[in-house]
């Protein structure tokens, strides 16, 4: 997922989408500790989505 992409969402949608993210990470992680993820660059993709969203939604509050 681009910044360009992200910006034409709306801000509600934007805070649904960090919070499915967020859980997607959380079950990445899980799987890792247990041994069953085959891929790994997964998680760094996921927390940089994280870290898109979040960079852009707070330049819309400020």
């Amino acid at each position: 997922m681009e910044a360009k992409e992200i910006r034409g969402i709306a801000t509600e949608e934007l805070v649904v989408k960090a919070k499915e993210l967020k859980e997607e990470l959380f079950n990445l992680k899980f799987q890792l500790s247990l041994g069953q993820l085959a891929n790994t660059a997964k998680i760094r993709e996921v927390r940089r989505n994280i870290a898109r969203i979040k960079t852009i939604l707070n330049e819309r509050t400020a």
